[in-house]
């Protein structure tokens, strides 16, 4: 990687982080912290994240990592989160939209389908309400993992968006949010083409880490027919976005860790904008 670039983004910067406790996440965290980047572990639980924070600080030497409350599928909680992070008057240089769940079905505390709500709506509320600290942060950078599995999204259902998860295995719902993640980035990259701010969406590659919890156990041996990648290798996507992307090659799909071509319907700005509208509505924005 560039000198210069890890320069750029190094000692003093600070990085938040969703899902940063386990697989892709962890392996995030440790990297930019490993480069003298502060790191703020947006995660459920404590307990869960604490393993990290202290794994960082043993390999840093300093404390670099802290962990802040946020479960995506509770707005309040999306909202809380981002107070607590606001209120330390900290820059932000880079958020990292990362958590995401598949195959867990039901709606979240606001009444939406639960992949559809936690992988898109709350990192949607999430960038939202951090967004003022990014721009006072420029050249800041917004990357959120997405997934090669948008190509099984047909269409978004907007009907379906407020009722629990219907398709077996969750597996069509994972894929309209994760099509809802590259159409929010792109439509990101439109309104933010002023202010100093660049977006990424990642498909991070087949990653053997604990997504596969919530998958039903019918999918498991498919999904491990596939090489999988450790979450090391799947990492190395968003961490090229992080570090390295020409910040210029904003608002674009990435995966292995240069600029892909998402479907069709990904491209499709008039969704995206729909997409947004609605988002800004359901998370009261509007």
């Amino acid at each position: 990687m560039n000198d210069n670039i890890h320069h750029h983004l190094s000692h003093g910067q600070v990085a938040l982080i969703t899902g940063a406790n386990t697989g892709i996440g962890r392996v995030t965290a440790l990297a930019l912290a490993r480069e003298g980047v502060r790191v703020f572990l947006a995660c459920k639980s404590e307990e869960k994240t604490q393993y990290v924070i202290d794994q960082i600080h043993q390999e840093t030497g300093r404390p670099m990592a802290t962990w802040l409350p946020l479960d995506l599928a509770d707005l309040a909680s999306v909202r809380h989160c981002a107070e607590i992070f606001l209120a330390t008057d900290l820059h932000l240089n880079l958020l990292i939209n990362n958590a995401g769940l598949g195959g867990l079905k039901g709606l979240t505390q606001d009444g939406f389908e639960m992949a559809f709500g936690v992988n898109h709506l709350g990192h949607f509320l999430l960038t939202h309400l951090l967004m003022p600290r990014l721009v006072i942060s420029k050249p800041a950078r917004i990357v959120t993992v997405a997934s090669r599995a948008h190509r099984l999204a047909r269409s978004i259902d907007w009907h379906k968006l407020r009722q629990p998860t219907l398709s077996f295995g969750g597996i069509q719902e994972y894929a309209v949010s994760k099509l809802c993640n590259i159409l929010f980035s792109a439509e990101l990259s439109m309104k933010l083409t002023d202010n100093g701010l660049s977006t990424y969406a990642v498909h991070p590659g087949v990653v053997a880490s604990d997504f596969w919890r919530t998958v039903p156990a019918f999918f498991r041996p498919i999904a491990k027919l596939r090489a999988l990648k450790t979450p090391e290798e799947g990492a190395q996507t968003t961490l090229y976005c992080a570090l390295d992307a020409p910040l210029t090659e904003t608002g674009l799909y990435y995966s292995d860790s240069k600029v892909a071509i998402p479907t069709a319907l990904a491209q499709d700005m008039a969704l995206a904008t729909e997409l947004w509208q609605k988002s800004l509505a359901w998370c009261g924005l509007t």
